[in-house]
């Protein structure tokens, strides 16, 4: 096929389509241009099904460090493993395509978008996502989108589509929306304390904007599209499900409605036991691909048991597995300071969900360094999350944060990120780490109201406190139910994740997940106003523990404080090779940031060694200013004069005839090298050199 190109705009700048040139042994291929931004994109799929209980896709976001025209950081200089910001791309990906397959489709698809080029104004993330859908829909696999997504902003009261780099540093929501072109199917958000009136019409306004992507992806569709490819879905016999259902759905719905989690567990699985037992001997007697295919279908058919109760129960007869109202929050506690010697420690509890929090607190200097193609380039708070497998009761896998508990970890911090301090009002670097202890249900949110408790704990002065609260969704048709704070159950066999974090003021964060095709405009509406109502009652609960952040920090955080000087005589205080900042350190122990804007940042358990430092730099920076008066030593002696020294690496020049009221014909007449004499700063002309005066600081002779 010959290269094939569509053009339309996007948010006010092009955005064209390459079809046919490149990757063409992939199953859908394009390369998408938006701006000067150039993203390939290929997605592949297996031509025979897994023999997987789940969907095998994989979204891959790889960055290239020539796309901005750099070389990789590090020994190698070669892109190593993705980065913090790539991770949670793919991520922001997957989420609303995977929706967008049939249930029981098991072959494995990989989607591979490689970032080329970069215009920073031109979102290479939302060009990934753009190029994912195109990719899938043009190509034979069995794709029911396309989707689209789109940045949005808020600037001075104004919604922007796809903000730039200027219009990011004033917006006050940051929002990633996707969705058909029928309904949205995923949300991810910061945001400035908005009300939710505020980011509903966000969302609405990105819904249309991504309306038209869709669009004109079904315009390259039509012209370009292959015949999908023919899959076989694992199906159920329906007598069979009749069957099955008629004898265990009364055991299952008892099972369910078990209050506690672990028992809860097993006497599901007990009844899914019962149903397969049930089932051995007419398996035992088939043979071949027949006893496989029967083994399946009754796997299927008692997980879809245990589904179809719990979802029945909450749609028609508002009954969730533990008891509690749809609008009900489970029971709450938490508590701080119970780590003794690190900077702050947060415990909060939500049912069968906890969280510990810790705060560790250090100088600027070891602020976090990003290798990206962004413009950021470090940060200075840090959310990380960790999800041991014991908090839910069971073994397995241990070692690096996947890409879960990245995002966790993302989603923490962009809900926090918002009341942090600055830097010019809390000159540190903030790290918090989460451990989750337990989990049942929206162990991210806890998350973020563990680390809350935390920085207050450990003396943050936040602007106020925030708290999280994750809702569910279960739709039948026209009947659906809205859940505040769901467990594990509700949300593994629910429609919907949709967490909303934030203070009293407004929304801080949101997230949304979604596994059907879309939701309207009234469940958000009504999922936005419920969550609204968790939130307070859980605020009231973390205000309850500690009210305000701690007056004092921990006795064992690091001291910093924090002074200007000209960033003119940065050098000055650098010295030749480091020389003058090293001996100011090896002198008092302190550790000493200074960035370019001459913002000098000095650390130490020792607040005498800090105030130290402190009078050094200033000594070091001090100017001189005229009609001052200085004690200086003489440094230097010439037959027109001495040089005196007034601070340190400042000497200026009492001429001879400032030495004294009468005539002076020799200089070492009245001074020598070493000696020490009051002088005045008479003046400093445009080379900056300083004249002084010696006879300005003498008693008149007395006339005769």
């Amino acid at each position: 096929m010959t290269k094939q190109v569509f053009s339309t705009t996007w948010g006010g700048r092009p955005l064209s389509v390459e079809v046919g040139q490149l990757a063409r042994q992939a199953n859908g291929a394009v390369l998408v241009r938006y701006g000067d931004t150039v993203v390939l994109t290929a997605a592949v799929a297996s031509k025979q099904a897994k023999d997987t209980d789940f969907f095998p896709l994989t979204i891959n976001y790889e960055e290239k460090m020539y796309a901005v025209g750099k070389i990789p950081g590090g020994f190698i200089k070669r892109e190593g493993r993705p980065s913090l910001d790539a991770t949670l791309t793919a991520r922001l990906i997957d989420r609303p395509i995977r929706p967008m397959f049939a249930e029981g489709f098991r072959n494995e698809i990989q989607v591979t978008n490689i970032v080329m080029s970069v215009e920073q104004d031109c979102s290479p993330a939302m060009a990934a996502m753009f190029g994912s859908s195109l990719a899938l829909a043009i190509s034979d696999i069995p794709f029911d989108g396309p989707i689209a997504g789109v940045d949005v902003g808020s600037v001075d009261g104004e919604y922007v589509l796809n903000p730039t780099i200027e219009q990011q540093e004033k917006t006050t929501i940051e929002l990633t929306v996707a969705g058909t072109k029928t309904a949205i199917n995923m949300v991810e958000s910061g945001a400035k304390e908005v009300s939710e009136e505020d980011m509903l019409g966000a969302l609405l306004f990105g819904h249309e904007a991504i309306k038209e992507l869709v669009a004109f992806q079904e315009e390259i569709v039509a012209a370009v599209g292959k015949e999908k490819m023919e899959i076989t879905l694992l199906q159920v016999d329906e007598d069979l499900r009749k069957e099955v259902y008629a004898a265990y759905y009364e055991l299952m719905k008892t099972a369910v409605l078990t209050e506690e989690k672990l028992e809860r567990e097993d006497e599901i699985d007990k009844v899914k036991d019962i149903v397969k037992e049930a089932y051995a001997e007419k398996i035992a007697a088939l043979e071949g691909e027949e006893a496989t295919q029967l083994t399946k279908q009754i796997k299927q058919l008692a997980e879809d048991l245990e589904k179809d109760v719990v979802r029945e129960l909450i749609t028609i007869e508002k009954i969730r597995p533990d008891g509690r109202k749809v609008d009900e929050i489970r029971s709450l506690a938490s508590e701080v300071g119970i780590l003794p010697r690190v900077h702050g420690s947060g415990l909060f509890t939500r049912g069968q969900t906890q969280a510990l929090s810790t705060v560790t607190l250090a100088p600027l200097g070891e602020h976090q360094i990003i290798d990206g193609l962004g413009i950021e380039e470090s940060k200075r708070f840090i959310h990380h999350y960790n999800f041991p497998q014991f908090s839910v009761g069971s073994t397995g896998r241990s070692g690096a944060p996947g890409r879960r508990e990245i995002g966790h970890g993302a989603l923490g911090e962009r809900a926090m990120a918002q009341v942090i301090p600055s830097e010019e009002d809390f000159p540190y670097t903030i790290r918090i780490v989460s451990e989750v202890l337990e989990s049942n249900g929206s162990s991210s949110q806890a998350s973020i109201c563990g680390g809350i408790l935390a920085l207050m704990d450990a003396g943050v002065p936040i602007k106020a406190p925030v708290a999280g609260i994750a809702m569910g969704l279960v739709s039948d048709g026209e009947n659906y139910t809205i859940l505040t704070d769901i467990q594990g159950l509700e949300d593994h066999l629910g429609d919907m994740d949709f967490k909303v974090a934030g203070t009293k003021e407004g929304i801080t964060a949101l997230q949304m997940d979604i596994k059907i095709q879309g939701i309207t405009e009234q469940i958000l509406r009504e999922a936005l106003a419920q969550a609204k109502q968790a939130r307070m009652e859980i605020l009231d609960e973390l205000v309850s523990t500690i009210a305000a952040p701690r007056e004092e920090l921990s006795p064992y955080a690091p001291k910093i404080e924090m002074i200007q000087i000209d960033p003119e005589k940065i050098k000055v205080v650098i010295g030749k090779g480091g020389d003058t900042i090293n001996s100011i350190i090896d002198e008092t122990g302190v550790k000493i940031d200074i960035d370019q804007d001459g913002n000098v940042s000095i650390a130490s358990s020792d607040a005498d060694m800090i105030k130290k430092a402190i009078e050094i730099i200033q000594e070091l920076v001090k100017e001189v200013k005229v009609g001052e008066v200085y004690l200086g030593k003489v440094v230097r002696v010439e037959k027109f004069g001495a040089f005196v020294n007034l601070i340190k690496g400042k000497d200026g020049l009492v001429h001879i005839s400032q030495l004294a009221h009468e005539r002076v014909n020799n200089v070492e007449d009245v001074v020598k090298e070493g000696d020490e004499i009051l002088v005045k700063v008479m003046e400093i002309d445009r080379q900056g050199r300083v004249n002084l005066s010696r006879k300005a600081m003498l008693d008149e002779p007395k006339k005769d």
